[in-house]
């Protein structure tokens, strides 16, 4: 039986050639009217089950939440009274800076949303989602041979013999793809004139011609970086695993090239800040 995108929240049951294209999230399919997992019994979607519609909606998050939207819609004529539903359904799914698109009022470019139609309920909102929202971050571009990149808030670098670099990245995107087959990548910091790139590689901002068919771009063995950005280091893969809903990456610092003292972009509470001073 051929399978269509959505399967794994529909009631028709998954067989046929290719079924292990999303692993074990496969069999990890919703029991109405409970809303529980199958296999694990967990309230759905369970971790499985998330990672598994991750694959099958790769690259179209914003189909993967009007799938999820149906779902949740179902879910809430069944569960009567239940707590965070939507907090369930669609607050792990959101695109990363918070809203469809970021609102660049400094710079011109694409604005859809100002505010994200699938922002999760305030009453309802994660804790742990509103601290880390609380905890400013340096935004950074992770790129690798192919070439695929990614914009990545989640950079932590240790000095040591040798120098270690840390980032939790989306298991699911081609920049990890990339990573996973060349062993290597690049990591750029990138400053308040990168904001339209930063959203352009997050999939908040369009690509024509591909993510890297604009803007000034530098090769290198570990993958191409911004002519314009202040510095750059090469890093080695040396381990990855999972880690809470991303993959935590771990790598070896082989060789850093640093150009200018330019002022960083943070990423604050869903959007991206400068430094006052």
């Amino acid at each position: 039986m051929r399978r269509e995108r959505g399967d794994l929240g529909r009631k028709v049951p998954l067989e046929g050639p290719g079924s292990s294209k999303i692993g074990t999230g496969r069999a990890h399919l919703p029991m109405r009217p409970a809303w529980r997992c199958r296999v694990c019994g967990a309230p759905w979607p369970c971790q499985p089950a998330r990672l598994g519609l991750l694959r099958e909606f790769r690259g179209d998050r914003t189909a993967l939440l009007f799938h999820l939207g149906s779902l949740l819609a179902e879910a809430y004529t069944q569960l009567s009274g239940a707590a965070n539903l939507h907090e369930r359904f669609l607050g792990w799914v959101r695109a990363p800076g918070g809203t469809m698109f970021h609102v660049n009022h400094e710079q011109p470019g694409a604005e859809i949303h100002h505010t994200d139609p699938f922002a999760v309920p305030t009453g309802q909102r994660s804790p742990v989602r509103r601290l880390r929202g609380r905890l400013a971050a340096p935004v950074t571009l992770w790129t690798a041979p192919g070439p695929a990149g990614l914009t990545v808030s989640s950079t932590l670098v240790a000095e040591g013999e040798p120098d270690r670099l840390l980032g939790l990245v989306d298991p699911e995107s081609e920049l990890w793809a990339a990573v996973e087959d060349a062993g290597r990548f690049a990591v750029a910091p990138l400053g308040p004139r990168h904001r339209q790139l930063a959203d352009r590689f997050a999939g908040l901002f369009p690509s024509p011609g591909g993510l890297f068919a604009q803007d000034a771009w530098t090769e290198t063995p570990y993958g191409p970086v911004p002519t314009d950005a202040g510095g750059w280091a090469g890093c080695r893969l040396d381990a990855a695993r999972e880690y809470g809903w991303g993959l935590l990456v771990e790598a070896t610092v082989e060789t850093v090239d640093l150009r200018e003292d330019a002022p960083p972009l943070l990423h604050h509470r869903g959007r991206y800040r400068e430094l006052a001073d």
